[in-house]
């Protein structure tokens, strides 16, 4: 039987209206999904982003540096923090943190509230790659000083000297100031102001990093090598007294490679500036000043050990040398320190090599903690590195089996590196730069 007119019709109207519900079915649920997934996403809360300890997701973050004329009660002041609040919050972190003192020119951050007025929560204070102040400014007062975790990293260096060690480092993309310390392993052997284009080294040294990324310093040099003149030298770390902790270079043969005194008056040496009689200082209109001394830049506190046995004959204080020692070996040589925090002898005192005759400080005329040695032979003052001195003694025989153990690894390791020059470093500069250049494609 076919169907009639009216038939069809009502087929076609129930057919359409259940498609409509049908699809309205559908949306309902679509539009559903999409507003849950939304209020989803709404109480998703975002990853934390911190910064100096405080999440930055809750602030607005302002960096400034110290201007002339800046104090900590006086950045509050200008930020809205009236000087009641300021005193309750220098009394609430007294003790724990000093902002006294702040630097010209260093970086500190404002955290602000994200309210209709922005007022400023937390202070923080660079005080250096590895160390930062932040201090609580509203509400639960407080202040504290953080020190950046660090990591020590074993790193491998080496290169072909073209005009100085100093250079060849810098344009091989080597930390600088490892210059210094494989010029205090080699102070007495190799005179680094005469070296010659062709020499060159190997060295295995640690360095220390701050947020992966940022070195806050070569620790030391655990081995080296350096050819010098066509002749070998190679240089291990060990510690030859385990009594006294004094740390000392040797050959590969269990040799010294200093002499009968220290390379100098500190564990870990670093020369911050040399003996110079013909020294020029800017301040004194580029007038000669002549430097009797060499330097060894240390933290304040750090031990001073005597270069040699011998007997206190001064420890005293004076404006220029601040607290200061001086010892007489022999009828030959005598040395002295100056700048001490403290002085730990007494005059007629007799001391041995590596014993703690004071601390590192500032006394006396000097923009710096360091300790400045003086060396004096015949009754002239002399520069210690370019003395022809007897030598120390080698390894005991009872450890020299334990050293050549100790330095196989080193002496493999140093073996296997090669040297790098200065036309290698620029090509490995030229292949990370390609590298890094994206395809446009």
């Amino acid at each position: 039987m076919i169907p009639n007119k009216t038939a069809l019709l009502k087929l076609f109207i129930r057919s359409a209206f259940c498609g409509i519900l049908l699809n309205f079915s559908v949306s309902c649920k679509q539009d559903s999904q999409q507003i849950i997934e939304e209020k989803a996403e709404e109480m998703e809360e975002p990853q934390p982003d911190l910064y100096f300890g405080i999440d930055r997701n809750n602030f607005e973050v302002q960096e400034f540096k110290v201007k002339r004329g800046d104090t900590f009660g006086k950045i509050l002041e200008n930020n809205g923090i009236d000087y009641p609040q300021v005193y309750a919050i220098l009394e609430a972190i007294k003790g724990k943190v000093d902002v006294r003192k702040l630097t010209l020119g260093k970086p500190y951050t404002l955290f602000y509230t994200k309210d209709s007025i922005p007022n400023p929560e937390f202070f923080v204070y660079h005080e250096g790659v590895a160390s930062f102040k932040k201090i609580h400014l509203r509400d639960s007062l407080y202040g504290e000083e953080v020190v950046k975790p660090s990591r020590v990293v074993e790193m491998e260096a080496s290169g072909v000297i073209e005009s100085s060690l100093y250079e060849t480092m810098q344009n091989s993309g080597i930390n600088e100031s490892l210059t210094y310390y494989l010029s205090d392993v080699y102070a007495w052997t190799i005179d680094f102001f005469r070296l010659q284009k062709g020499d060159r080294f190997k060295v295995i040294y640690t360095e220390k990093f701050v947020d992966d990324s940022i070195s806050i310093g070569v620790e030391r040099i655990k081995a080296a090598y350096f050819e010098h003149n066509g002749k070998p030298l190679y240089a291990f770390e060990y510690i030859a007294d385990s009594e006294k902790g004094i740390v000392d270079y040797f050959d590969d043969e269990a040799n010294s490679l200093r002499r009968a005194f220290l390379q100098g008056p500190l564990k870990f040496n670093r020369v911050s500036s040399r003996y110079n009689l013909k020294r020029r200082i800017a301040y004194y209109g580029n007038r000669i000043r002549p430097h009797k001394g060499t330097d060894f830049a240390a933290s304040v506190g750090t031990p001073i050990l005597a270069t040699a046995n011998g007997t206190v004959v001064k420890a005293n204080y004076t404006r220029g040398n601040g607290n200061y020692v001086t010892i007489k070996h022999n009828g030959t040589y005598s040395t002295q320190y100056l700048h001490m925090k403290k002085r730990n002898v007494k005059k007629g005192q007799f001391v041995q090599q590596g014993d703690v005759i004071g601390w590192v400080g500032m006394t006396g005329n000097t923009s710096g903690p360091h300790v400045c040695y003086r060396f004096w032979k015949n009754g002239k003052q002399v520069d210690p590195f370019k003395q022809t001195l007897p030598e120390a003694k080698p390894i005991s025989p009872e450890l020299k089996t334990k050293f050549a153990e100790y330095i196989i690894p080193y002496k493999t390791k140093l073996d296997c590196i090669s040297f790098e020059t200065q036309e290698d470093s620029e090509i490995a500069v030229i292949l990370n730069q390609n590298k890094n250049v994206k395809d446009p494609s």
